[in-house]
């Protein structure tokens, strides 16, 4: 056991000595003090007696800090006690320069970093070099685990066995363009020829014009002709290539937002636009401890038939799906970070997954309901897409979420919730691992009919604590929290954003997703500052937060109650109507009073086999 000396060189201060104290004493290291007040000559004895591994003294006062630290080094020497002995200093007063200027062999500012100061006393050069590698091994987190997936609620369970039933059914010999171009990407892949840059091959020929016969002109005339959708524009070389200079000696040690515990795991959306700029966010993001990151893409990309190739940038938000785009992205990102890619709700929802899978995507993101609704894709279209991406999802081993942002166009809770449980249970059949994620959110529902008048937290403990009592999986709340509590007030954004995450994470969600304090309202690019915001904002709620909880109120307890007996509800008439895409249509899972209307997009593309 190495001993360490720690000392106050200061009249009255020692509260960083006594915290610094435990830390090394939970860590295995003898850890000595002295008190308050302690002259530097009375340190030196002291170590001459003891023989410390390291001696680590810290200043408060700012008066006389260079003689009196200077003194302790020039005694240090003339001792020999600098043969066997490191010093170190931190403190209030002291900076990085003032340190290594007076002679110390380490300097230590701001908030106590303990691996650093370990590797300090354990004689470990490069902390920096060290901690990336500690990054780099660190592992890649889990969201689902340690769920089972079992039902309590076995009623919902078998209204939702018969209901999937049904749909499995129904899609049977049924296909789309959108499933034809899956398959010929999945092709273009096994056979090395889906990339832009790959040989222009016979084989890569065939398939491409095999694939663009599924697609639309607009895509056709991207790729023989050259003529980009308006808006977008290739990446320069140059821009390309500048990237990891600017990205050089960014590394960094990873220090999660949470202040206790392995869950809730934090997820930032990204979608600039450009490809460059969304590795600098998505690098932000990581420095300041998010564990994951969403792929958004432009809304106009889900009503195309086919996919465009190539690095391009768009000056609209939402960044282009292409191969390359999710490659490039990916390859900047560090190994443990996990990434979405979204692809639930448009006529590409298949082929997104194909590619998301082959650039290195850790989940997916489908909804059928959402999407053959507010995602504006026609039902019928999305059921037999939605149900060929789930099997995609179970053959990659890749868990999906399932968003419930059908809220955001004012339909209740109770029904968003039938649609996540619906995709629940038809991702379980099929041997995948879904996640649903209910939107904690100031929806037009809420307002309405003023479930939220008094408070925030009630209805959105609520919409929690129903899925405890119906089934054991993760929740996830995004996309992002808060919804619709934002305004274009940076500091109130940040707020709410923060208040909506610490509540989630004392209900023990798996993950949540969050905006930047801009989002709500930038109408244009997001800003890396705004951010860092909302980051600093969760981790202080917290901190502030750590293992306390709320608990649910009379009031939560009945809404509670009531989302139960709702959901049930919906599903009894949804499995009497015997038909899922005829209830979308007919509204049973959000109709036109709730603001929700079946989706137009595709209509008639589905085909017998």
């Amino acid at each position: 056991m190495k001993t360490v000396l720690l000392a106050p060189l200061d009249p009255v201060h020692d509260n960083a000595v006594k915290l610094l104290k435990r830390r090394l004493d939970e860590a295995g290291y003898q850890a000595l003090t002295m008190p308050p007040g302690t002259t530097v000559e009375e340190v030196v004895e002291k170590a001459l007696a003891v023989h410390p591994a390291a001696i680590l003294v810290s200043r408060t006062l700012g008066y006389k800090v260079a003689e009196t630290l200077g003194q302790l080094v020039d005694l240090a020497e003339a001792s020999g006690l600098r043969e066997t002995t490191r010093l170190g200093v931190g403190g209030m007063a002291i900076t990085k320069e003032t340190g290594a200027e007076l002679g110390f062999d380490g300097t230590f500012v701001g908030a106590l970093n303990i691996k650093e100061v370990i590797a300090f006393i354990e004689g470990r050069q490069g902390v920096l070099e060290e901690d990336h590698s500690a990054q780099v091994q660190r592992p890649k987190p889990d969201v689902v685990a340690g769920h089972t997936y079992a039902w309590k609620d076995r009623k919902i369970e078998a209204l939702l066995d018969t209901i999937t039933d049904q749909i499995l059914d129904w899609t049977k010999g049924k296909t789309s363009d959108g499933i034809q171009r899956a398959l010929i990407r999945t092709e273009m892949l096994e056979a090395g020829v889906a990339h832009r840059a790959s040989p222009q091959s016979p084989v890569r020929q065939r398939l491409l014009e095999k694939y663009l016969s599924f697609c639309d002109a607009e895509i056709q005339a991207a790729y023989q002709e050259g003529k980009l959708p308006s808006g977008v524009r290739p990446l320069d070389q140059a821009e390309i290539d500048r990237l990891p200079e600017r990205l050089a000696g960014g590394h960094f040690e990873f220090q999660p937002l949470r202040h206790v515990g392995d869950k809730p795991l934090f997820f930032a959306q990204y979608g600039t636009g450009c490809p460059v700029m969304d590795v600098v966010h998505i690098k932000t993001t990581e420095a300041w401890g998010a564990d994951g990151v969403l792929h958004f893409d432009p809304s106009w990309g889900a009503q195309r038939e086919g996919l465009l190739q190539g690095h391009l940038t768009h000056e609209h938000d939402g960044t282009i799906l292409t191969l390359e785009n999710l490659s490039f992205i990916r390859q900047h990102m560090e190994a443990p970070t996990l990434w979405n890619v979204r692809g639930h709700r448009g006529l590409n929802t298949p082929e997104t997954q194909v590619l998301a899978h082959a650039a290195g995507a850790d989940l997916l993101k489908i909804n059928i309901p959402y999407g053959g609704t507010a995602g504006g894709t026609d039902p019928e279209r999305l059921t037999v897409d939605g149900v060929f991406a789930l099997r995609l999802a179970a053959q990659y081993g890749l868990p999906f979420d399932i968003p419930g942002n059908d809220e955001l166009s004012g339909v209740p809770p109770h029904k968003t919730f039938a649609g996540l449980l619906i995709m629940m249970m038809l991702g379980l059949k099929l041997g995948a691992r879904p996640i649903p994620k209910p939107l904690l959110c100031y929806s037009p529902h809420m307002t309405i009919y003023g479930h939220m008048d008094d408070n925030m937290v009630d209805m959105n403990v609520a919409k929690l604590a129903v899925w405890q009592e119906i089934v054991d999986t993760p929740v996830w709340p995004g996309e992002p929290v808060g919804f619709m509590t934002h305004t274009p007030d940076r500091v109130q954004s940040a707020v709410t954003t923060a208040n909506h995450a610490a509540l989630a994470a004392s209900m023990g969600v798996s993950a949540m997703t969050f905006a930047s304090s801009d989002e709500a309202y930038s109408k244009g690019p997001i800003s890396v500052p705004a951010r860092v915001d909302t980051l600093r904002a969760v981790r202080e709620s917290l901190r502030f937060l750590g293992s306390a909880h709320f608990q649910p109120t009379p009031a939560a307890q009945r809404m509670q109650a009531q989302l139960h007996l709702g959901i049930t509800a919906v599903l009894e008439k949804i499995a009497q109507r015997g038909d899922f895409v005829a209830s979308i249509y007919e509204g049973l899972l959000g109709d036109q009073e709730d603001g929700l209307y079946p989706g137009r997009t595709g209509r008639g593309t589905v085909r017998a086999e």
